[in-house]
């Protein structure tokens, strides 16, 4: 056993902060990137937004700073930054003096007052389920201890609109609320059948069943109507109208007639009050087609102009050594933040036109001859590796002239073909499977093993059970449940 010293010479990848957070920002979609940048904005004082003034003179520099820091690759900056600490001090003023020369990241896009909404627009709330119940209720004449009985019920309510608790059966929960609010049980049962009544007809029941019964019975429904939501639920669903029809003794036209009358009732009572904020889709590349060529544009309309202030540029010559030392720091920080976000830009570019390429026919004729394309297809073609890809097309959208697109969209395995032709992407066989459907007989619908029969017509060979489960992926029930009877 000794001890000796040996020099030993490796490569090995160093992952930097600087490295991690260009990583993170590559990653991040476009509403993150934005937040990010506001925050490291108010973070960081050297970091500032171009006014809008500086916009026309700019983009008149931009020709001349094509080749700038900012526009080097991760892999560059990390080695020249190395390089630049291994000179005992960064050359700050050096930098300053090039960066003013530089054009900034693209502009914003300024909406004019007549394109913004309106005050009532955005000043306004949409009611809750529990405030429009809740006005009902100062509106009734119930008892304060049926009060208190009716808010525990009121906060027990699901998306739904049933009455439900954690743990707790659906046959017990009256009990438990009635107890909590100091009310006979069989008190709390009339006032909940009086709050079934509240609109919407239907809520704060503990099931389907019950329910479909209290909108049945509020809306005057026949007999057939209530025995079949009564007793035959599960054979409703499954549209067994046959079992149905010989149970109760009746006609199956009848009992046709009955289920159609029971599907106008609304299974989910709360449906109006859920508050589903639509998501406005902004893409990250636009693709323009001029003559028989396509062009992949970055959409830089709401990124901010990042630049130097030209107050810290100043400061970089304060004798203060604390002074200095925290200016440098800063402006290491803003300086990376610059570059990984021009990065960003040019990969997302590279790789959106990598896809165009790839994927031509589709552009050009639709979702029938999108091709199979996997992760390694254009980490290959791009020089990059299968992760980076995947980090950038996840949330990431392509505005074309065939709709808006996530990256990811085009990403699809292979199903193969008969004959010599090529394989054809899942998500083209998806679209086969639905246009099949779509154009079936109601009363005769396609099984899946008819339609794999007419696929293979085509030259698609698949399995029945990759069949049912892109049918179950579109949404679409079996044919059992698909079938009209009149």
């Amino acid at each position: 056993m000794e001890l000796k010293q040996q020099l030993r010479l490796s490569q090995q990848v160093v992952m930097t902060p600087q490295l991690q957070q260009a990583i993170k920002l590559l990653q991040m979609s476009r509403m993150e990137l934005l937040d990010s940048v506001r925050e490291e904005m108010m973070e960081n004082p050297v970091l500032e937004e171009l006014p809008e003034s500086s916009e026309s003179k700019d983009q008149r520099d931009a020709g001349s700073a094509a080749e700038s820091p900012e526009a080097q690759s991760v892999a560059e900056t990390q080695a020249g930054d190395a390089n630049e600490r291994s000179n005992n001090e960064i050359d700050w003023e050096r930098y300053l003096e090039n960066h003013a020369n530089q054009a900034p990241m693209p502009a914003t896009r300024r909406l004019d007052n007549d394109d913004l909404p309106g005050i009532d627009q955005t000043a306004s709330r949409s009611e809750t389920l529990t405030e429009h119940l809740t006005w009902q209720l100062t509106m009734s004449d119930f008892l304060e201890d049926e009060k208190r009985f009716a808010t525990l019920v009121f906060g027990n309510l699901d998306d739904r609109g049933y009455l439900r608790m954690e743990g707790v059966p659906p046959e017990e929960v009256v009990t438990r609320l009635a107890a909590e609010a100091d009310l006979d049980p069989e008190d709390a049962e009339e006032v909940l059948k009086l709050i079934q009544r509240f609109d919407p007809i239907g809520v704060a029941t503990r099931d389907l069943r019950e329910c479909l019964l209290v909108q049945a019975d509020h809306f005057g429904m026949d007999m057939l109507v209530q025995a079949i939501i009564k007793d035959h639920i599960p054979d409703l669903e499954k549209r067994n109208y046959g079992a149905i029809a010989k149970a109760l003794e009746f006609s199956l036209e009848d009992v046709y007639d009955a289920a159609e009358i029971i599907t106008t009732l609304e299974p989910r009572p709360a449906r109006a009050f859920v508050s589903e904020d639509p998501q406005y889709i902004t893409p990250d590349v636009y693709l323009h087609k001029v003559g028989d060529e396509y062009f992949v544009v970055s959409n830089d309309d709401g990124m901010p102009k990042l630049r130097i202030s030209a107050f810290y540029r100043s400061a970089i010559m304060s004798d203060n050594p604390e002074t200095k030392e925290y200016v440098q720091n800063k402006l290491r920080s803003a300086q990376w933040l610059i570059r990984s976000i021009d990065q960003r830009r040019k990969t997302i570019v590279k790789v959106t036109e990598c896809i165009v390429d790839k994927q031509r026919d589709f552009f050009e004729r639709g979702i029938a001859h999108l091709k199979p394309m996997i992760l390694r297809d254009v980490a290959e073609a791009v020089g990059m590796h299968e992760s980076t890809i995947s980090r950038v097309t996840n949330n990431k959208y392509l505005h074309s002239p065939q709709g808006i697109f996530e990256l990811k969209y085009f990403f699809n395995s292979g199903i193969r073909r008969g004959g010599n032709e090529e394989d054809i992407a899942s998500e083209s066989v998806k679209q086969n499977i639905k246009d099949i459907i779509h154009a079936e007989d109601a009363h005769k619908p396609l099984s899946d093993q008819r339609i794999v029969e007419m696929l293979e017509a085509q030259g698609i060979v698949i399995a029945r059970r990759t069949v049912a489960k892109y049918r179950e992926m579109l949404g679409i029930l079996s044919s059992s449940k698909r079938k009209k009877y009149f």
